[in-house]
């Protein structure tokens, strides 16, 4: 009953936070309720030293929340599931190398260049932490976040060819993310003999690949099931089981479920099964079911984003330690898809200044708070807790409201 309780707090705070934000300050959305949210964080601790009960229940509801779990169990596949079926495929498959060097290449180049600056910045302000440790924080920090990436570009007015490859980028990237942050911990929390280089390399390649073709069979065999039958509601249903069946089954076989959930909404929501599988009445009861879902689905996320406030150690050289760090991720980004941009611009049309929009709009998000969470006392979890708090924050709220100025004071017009 507990966990009924708290989603139907969560619910209603998500509807009232969205309604506010709506009616009145008519942000998008992943902003608005995160700013709203936190305000109200805010003011229940202002309000605490009157009466502290919506304090202790706000605190009650993420104590019985393990936000790690919630999100990168079973949150993430259907958000990447949804996103992905509303990708264009054909668009993404004319930028799809671009797209695959950003993910793999522009992830792992982020990661250990964020890893060498905060080692630099966390021992100029006197903290001294292993460099693995920090090595661990840049792959936690260096994917972008589709949840957060998909809902405010719709309004940033981004050109199309510039837009797909944010978008393609955040798909991918964030399954590569995860699975260069395991592999990370897993050499942080082993010794130099219990884990191997060629465990390493074989991990990532079970990781990645292995979630890419489960994928693919799971979209192949998804298309054909809504080929063999015309209704509705049960092809409605069977896009549903198609990602919580999936979701158990790269987790029983240990291969990337965001992967496998991306590719599998990619062939579901393409031109082909769309044309050869679905009528028109099923294309629209799909979409607007996986979008409801998704809304929803980021509501709750982003309020629980707000509220995870709670959670966080507050120490002064710790706030020091992110606001520094926040444009070394900057320029570390920037750095990281230099040598991408410059290989392909010229092949595939880049639009001006690729580099600067992609690094300003390539947003942080839930996913880098969830690993956070997911880190060890010893591998200084509360530390790097609040450093990734204040980078997500000042992405949602700074970049996001500014990407869209930015895009037009580059004069970049949408295509």
């Amino acid at each position: 009953m507990d966990y009924f309780i708290i989603t139907s707090i969560l619910v209603f705070l998500s509807a009232l936070f969205g309604f506010i934000n709506v009616r009145f300050i008519k942000l998008p959305n992943t902003i608005g309720l995160t700013l709203i949210t936190i305000l109200f964080t805010v003011g229940v601790f202002a309000l605490s030293y009157i009466d502290d009960t919506l304090l202790s229940a706000e605190r009650f509801i993420i104590s019985k929340i393990d936000f790690k779990v919630v999100l990168l169990d079973i949150m993430l596949s259907f958000l990447l599931f949804a996103g992905a079926l509303h990708t264009d495929l054909q668009k993404l498959k004319q930028q799809r190398w671009p797209v695959l060097v950003f993910a793999t290449f522009g992830v792992l180049v982020s990661t250990f260049l964020i890893g060498i600056g905060t080692y630099y910045v966390l021992m100029l302000i006197g903290l001294e932490v292993k460099f693995i440790y920090c090595l661990l924080f840049g792959a936690l920090i260096s994917p972008t976040d589709p949840i957060a990436v998909l809902g405010i570009l719709k309004k940033a007015g981004a050109p199309k060819k510039l837009e797909i490859k944010i978008v393609g980028e955040s798909l991918f990237n964030d399954g590569v993310g995860v699975v260069i942050f395991l592999t990370i911990f897993g050499l942080a929390n082993s010794s130099e003999s219990a884990f191997s280089v060629n465990a390493v390399l074989e991990l990532f390649a079970v990781e990645v690949f292995g979630g890419l073709l489960l994928g693919a069979f799971l979209g192949w065999l998804t298309y054909q099931l809504l080929k063999r039958i015309d209704d509705y509601n049960i092809e409605v249903i069977i896009t549903l089981a198609t990602v919580m069946t999936g979701t158990i089954i790269a987790t029983h076989l240990h291969v990337s479920a965001p992967l496998a959930m991306v590719v599998a909404g990619l062939i579901v929501g393409g031109n082909k099964t769309r044309e050869e599988a679905m009528s028109k009445l099923t294309q629209d009861y799909v979409d607007k079911f996986w979008e409801l879902l998704d809304i929803l689905l980021n509501t709750i996320l982003f309020v629980l984003i707000g509220m995870e406030i709670l959670v966080l150690d507050l120490e002064t050289e710790y706030i020091l330690a992110g606001l520094l760090i926040i444009p070394v991720a900057l320029v570390c980004r920037y750095l990281s898809l230099l040598i991408p941009v410059n290989i392909f611009k010229k092949r595939l049309d880049f639009v001006p200044n690729t580099t600067l929009i992609m690094t300003w709009g390539g947003l942080r998000g839930a996913i880098s708070i969830a690993l956070a969470l997911g880190l060890t006392d010893s591998m200084e979890r509360d530390l790097f807790l609040v450093i990734t708090y204040i980078i997500v924050i000042f992405s949602i709220l700074v970049q996001g409201l500014s990407v869209g100025k930015l895009i037009s004071k580059l004069q970049l017009k949408k295509e």
